[in-house]
C-alpha cells in the first residue's frame, strides 16, 4: 500500500513537474549564455559590509592540533584518476626557531585501511613520505621544519561508490578515525560531478570560516582551489597581526618571510571538509614562498599530491584529470608558460589527447586572471594570455576559473578582448575571505586606471598593451565597464558548478553574507555548449560529440533547448521524490 500511495504521488507529480517545467522553459529567471553577450552590470560594494577581517589567531579552534604523538592530522583528499585517490596527512611536531632538527619521515609509516563497509577494511595501501624546511640565513629571521607529510595512493576503486578508510601506521596503534568519501562517476557524457566548488585566495580570517562553512552546507563532490591558499607569508611572526603591504611593515627585510605554522593551521581548518572531498589545487603568487639558495614553492610541493604523473606532465605545477564527463586543465602562471617551453608542449599534447565524446565538457583552471576589469592586477598576465589564448580557444574550452583578484567578475564569451560566441566563459573568484580585504575599484572608473608600471607580475614579463580596436581603440583603459564584463561585484564568496548533461551547466556564485538565507545568491546562469556551431575538422577529437552525429546548426540548437528542457524536468523531478521520501 505504501509503494502504491508512492507511486501514485510520483505520477502526480510528474504531471505537476511538465507543468511547472514548461512554466520554467518559458519564464525562467535563470538566464544562458545563449542569451549573451550580456549588457556589461556593476553591483556596487555594499558598504554596510566590511572589507575584510583579522587573521584567525594560531590558537583558534579550528586551527589548533587535537591529536597527540604520531597520530595523522591535516587529512586530505585528491584525485589520482578515475578509479584512484591520494591520501595525505601530517604526523609528528612541526619546529619554528634558530635551530630546528628535521623529523625522520621512515619512524612513521604511511598506511590506509579502506572499504565499502564501515569498519570493514578490505584493502591495504602503503605509500611515501617526506618533510620540508624553510631556511633563512639571515638574523632574526625564524628556520622551519614541517611534520612528516604522508601521500598514499588507492586504487580499483569503483565509480559512484561510497569508501570508508583510516590512515596511519598500525605498528604503532596510531590509525586515524574512521573516514569516509564517495568517488566521482567515470568519464562519460552522461554522469557528472554533483557539484563542484570553486574558491580562491582563501586564507585564514573570518571570512574564509564563513566562505568553507558555506561550502560544506552546499555539500560538493569535488573542490577546485584555484590559488594562493593560506597567505602564510603575510603572517607575522610577531603579534599574530597580518600585514597587507610586507614591504611597508618590513623596510629592511632581505627576504619575505612565511610563518609556516599557518599551513599546518590551515591543514586543520581544512581536514573536515577535505578529508571526505577531494581538493585539487594549484599555485598562487603566495604560494612562491621564497628562501635561501633560491628556493620557491617549497610547501606547497611537500604538502600536496595532484595527478602530475598520471596526466603526463611530471610537474605539480600543471596538470589534468577527469571528473565524470568534464576534464580539468589546470596550468601554473608561475612557471614558464611561454610556447616553447615545457608547460605548453605537455598543454598541447593534452589538449589533442581529450575525447569529447567521453568528456563533452573541458574545464581549465589558473590563479591569475586573464580578463579583469579590476584596478588591482589590471593586465598583469597578459604575457602568458598572449602565448596560451589561442591554443585553448582552437580546442574549444568551455569555462576558465581563475582568483588573485579579491573580488568576482563573470565574462561574456571572448576571445583577444573580442566578444565571441565560441569563446570560453572567464571567471574570477579571488573572493575567498583572504587578510588584504575585498577588491573594490575598477580600472575603467576615473582615477582608476593603473600606470604601465603597475601590476607587474611576481614571474614572466610585461606584456601590457593599449587596445587595437573597440570601444577603448588605442587606449590602456576602458572609460566604461569593458563590453567582455558581464557582471562583476566586490564581496568575498564561492561558486559551484552543476553539470547537468553535455551541453548545459549551472553556474551560481554565492556570496558570504548570504549564507544564512534560503535559496539565494550573488550571480547564476546556465553555461550552454554550441559544439556544432563551435567545432571544426581541424581538432582531431574536439569534434567528436556525444550522439549529435551529422546535425545540422538548427538542429543542434533544437537539441540544445530540449536538452535544457529535459535537465529541467530531472532536476525538479529529483526534488519533489527527495521531498515525498521524507
Amino acid at each position: 500500500m505504501n509503494h502504491l500511495k508512492l507511486s501514485l504521488h510520483i505520477n502526480t507529480s510528474l504531471i505537476i513537474i511538465i507543468i511547472t517545467a514548461q512554466t520554467f522553459h518559458t519564464q525562467s529567471q535563470i538566464p544562458t549564455t545563449l542569451d549573451g553577450p550580456f549588457k556589461p552590470v556593476t553591483r556596487k560594494f555594499d558598504p554596510s559590509l566590511r572589507r575584510g577581517s583579522d587573521d584567525l589567531p594560531m590558537n583558534h579552534p579550528r586551527l589548533k592540533k587535537n591529536v597527540t604523538s604520531n597520530f595523522p592530522e591535516q587529512i586530505s583528499l585528491a584525485i589520482s584518476s578515475p578509479t584512484s585517490m591520494w591520501v595525505s596527512w601530517v604526523t609528528g611536531d612541526a619546529q619554528i626557531g634558530s635551530n630546528v632538527i628535521p623529523l625522520d619521515p621512515a619512524s612513521v609509516a604511511s598506511e590506509v585501511w579502506y572499504g565499502k563497509e564501515s569498519a570493514k577494511y578490505t584493502s591495504r595501501r602503503k605509500g611515501n613520505s617526506a618533510v620540508y624546511n624553510q631556511l633563512y640565513p639571515f638574523e632574526g629571521l625564524m628556520n622551519y621544519t614541517s611534520g612528516i607529510i604522508h601521500h598514499v595512493r588507492i586504487d580499483g576503486l569503483e565509480p559512484g561508490t561510497k569508501y570508508y578508510y583510516k590512515c596511519g601506521d598500525s605498528s604503532i596503534s596510531a590509525m586515524s578515525e574512521e573516514h569516509v568519501f564517495e568517488t566521482l562517476p567515470l568519464p562519460s557524457p552522461n554522469a557528472y560531478p554533483r557539484r563542484v566548488a570553486i574558491i580562491g585566495d582563501l586564507g585564514l580570517t573570518s571570512n574564509s570560516s564563513t566562505t568553507i562553512d558555506h561550502v560544506i552546507a552546499n555539500d560538493p563532490s569535488l573542490i577546485l582551489m584555484v590559488g594562493d591558499l593560506t597567505y602564510a607569508n603575510q603572517y607575522l611572526t610577531i603579534g599574530g597581526k597580518a600585514a597587507p603591504c610586507y614591504s611597508c611593515a618590513f623596510p629592511d627585510a632581505p627576504i619575505r618571510e612565511t610563518y609556516q605554522p599557518r599551513w599546518d593551521g590551515w591543514g586543520r581548518f581544512m581536514e573536515p571538509l577535505i578529508s571526505s572531498v577531494p581538493m585539487m589545487v594549484i599555485e598562487g603568487n603566495h604560494e612562491i614562498e621564497p628562501q635561501g639558495s633560491g628556493i620557491t614553492f617549497k610547501s606547497y610541493l611537500t604538502r600536496f599530491a595532484v595527478p602530475s604523473e598520471e596526466s603526463g606532465s611530471n610537474s605539480n605545477f600543471y596538470y589534468s584529470f577527469d571528473a565524470g564527463g568534464i576534464h580539468f586543465i589546470m596550468l601554473g602562471a608561475y612557471v614558464d608558460y611561454n610556447s616553447t617551453g615545457a608547460q605548453y608542449s605537455w598543454l598541447k599534447k593534452d589538449l589533442n589527447q581529450v575525447d569529447r565524446s567521453k568528456t563533452p565538457w573541458l574545464v581549465a583552471a589558473w590563479h591569475p586572471p586573464w580578463y579583469n576589469s579590476y584596478s588591482s592586477h589590471y593586465q598583469e598576465f597578459e604575457c602568458m594570455r598572449q602565448e596560451m589564448e589561442t591554443l585553448l580557444y582552437q580546442h574549444h574550452v568551455d569555462m576558465v576559473f581563475s582568483g588573485h583578484v579579491h573580488a568576482y567578475e563573470r565574462m561574456n564569451r571572448v576571445y583577444n578582448y573580442t566578444l565571441d560566441p565560441c569563446g570560453p566563459t572567464y571567471i574570477t573568484v579571488g573572493d575567498g575571505g583572504n587578510i588584504e580585504k575585498v577588491d573594490v575599484d575598477h580600472a575603467d572608473e576615473p582615477g582608476n586606471c593603473p600606470s604601465a608600471g603597475d601590476n607587474i607580475p611576481e614571474f614572466g614579463g610585461v606584456c601590457h598593451i593599449n587596445f587595437s580596436s573597440g570601444p577603448a581603440e588605442g587606449e590602456f583603459c576602458w572609460d566604461k565597464q569593458p563590453e567582455w564584463s558581464a557582471f562583476r561585484e566586490s564581496s568575498f564568496g564561492h561558486g559551484i558548478l552543476e553539470v547537468v548533461n553535455y551541453t548545459h551547466a549551472l553556474w551560481t556564485w554565492n556570496r558570504n553574507q548570504d549564507v544564512y538565507k534560503d535559496d539565494s545568491h550573488g550571480d547564476q546562469i546556465y553555461i550552454v555548449r554550441q559544439p556544432e556551431s563551435c567545432f571544426d575538422s581541424t581538432t582531431s577529437k574536439g569534434s567528436n560529440e556525444p550522439g549529435q552525429g551529422d546535425l545540422t546548426n538548427e538542429a543542434a540548437d533544437l537539441l540544445a533547448k530540449w536538452t535544457w528542457f529535459a535537465a529541467s524536468i530531472v532536476m525538479i523531478t529529483i526534488v519533489v521524490i527527495r521531498t515525498s521520501l521524507y
